[in-house]
Formats: C-alpha cells, structure tokens, sequence
C-alpha cells in the first residue's frame, strides 16, 4: 500500500496491483464443455516455472506462450469473444470505475477464542482462574451436545474473500499496474483476481 493524491488534491490511500498480462490458454463453450468460460494464465513478475511438466508447457504452447505459473477458469454467463492466444491486460479496466478483489486472508494458524472472534474472556486480576478461555461450550443432560456454528478455538485466516467495490485511482499500463482505493485481502504478493463490481451503482 501507498498513497497517492487524487484530482481533487485529496490524499488518498492505495494498493497497487500487478494485473496482467495473462493469457488466454483455454477456451470453455457451451456446446463442447456445457458452460462458457476462459482459462487464463500468469506468471508473477514475467518468470516461467523452473519446474514446468510436459503436460503444462504443451498445454501453454497450444497457446503459443511459455508454461504459466498460475491458470485460474473464469466463468461467463453467455457467449464471448475471446480466442486461444489472446491477452488480457490492465488495458480491459481502464473504463472501469470500481472493481471486487478476490483473494485469500493471511493465515493465523491455530487461535483461541479471544482473537479469532472477539471474546471479551474473564477478569485479568489474581484467582478467576478464567483469563482467555470460551466459558460453557455444552449443555447437561438435554441435549448434551455443542450446538452447530458454535464459535470455538480453530484455524484463523486463509479463507477466501472478497472486498468489493473498490475505487479505481489509476492505471499504469505500461507497467501493467493498476491503484485502487484501500486495502485488499492477503499478503504482499498473493494471488489475486480482479473483477468489474457486481454490486456497485456505477461500475463503469
């Protein structure tokens, strides 16, 4: 994350995404596949796998580009335009005024109650022998059993989840980097997808 000053000579707080390129390795058709949809490609910062397999760099190469780290299916509702061969770029959002993030959360591993869902716990002083702990998690003879949904210690974080309608500052396409409004899921260099927002008023 950075910060950028916007038109009106507001400082506004960003995070800068590398979108693209990515190319289109496969594409999905209702009367062959039953559904429609593309494949695409990527490779972080333009680096091919050190480690690439026969199976994907025939699959890259029916595509005419080198094997690709990341390959992600996107679904359409209806027919489109897009070819074996083509790229998507940043260039597709830059009419485009608020966009969904996709991605998964940093992983917290193993926590207890207190962090993972916001517990207030028991008194900090000497003698409660009740600190950070989840109080009664079952009932006595009826039902005698913990309730589904009931919030326990557990895995924390590495979920996915999506931040929606973020606000498109800028774009960068030569340098194939976009600038949207606030944070987004993950850590630095996670795996992302960019979408138009589905919910916004004014998507473009």
């Amino acid at each position: 994350m950075t910060q950028v000053y916007d038109s009106d000579n507001n400082l506004v707080p960003v995070t800068i995404i590398e979108a693209g390129p990515c190319p289109v390795l496969q594409v999905k058709t209702l009367d062959k596949d039953g559904y429609s949809a593309i494949q695409i490609g990527y490779n972080p910062q333009g680096k091919s796998p050190n480690k690439a397999n026969k199976c994907a760099k025939g699959h890259a190469a029916k595509a005419g580009v080198d094997a690709q780290q990341i390959a992600q299916e996107i679904r359409f509702s209806d027919e489109h335009e897009f070819e074996r061969g083509n790229t998507l770029t940043v260039d597709h959002f830059k009419d485009v005024k608020m966009i969904d993030v996709v991605s998964k959360t940093k992983g917290r591993g193993f926590q207890g109650v207190v962090k993972r869902w916001n517990f207030a716990g028991g008194p900090a002083s000497h003698g409660s022998m009740f600190h950070r702990r989840g109080g009664s998690y079952g009932l006595c003879q009826w039902p005698g059993r913990v309730f589904k949904n009931k919030k326990m210690p557990g895995h924390m974080g590495d979920v996915s989840r999506t931040t929606q309608n973020l606000a498109v500052i800028k774009i960068l396409a030569e340098k194939n980097l976009i600038l949207v409004k606030g944070s987004v899921p993950g850590h630095k260099g996670s795996i992302i997808t960019l979408r138009v927002a589905k919910k916004s008023k004014n998507p473009s």
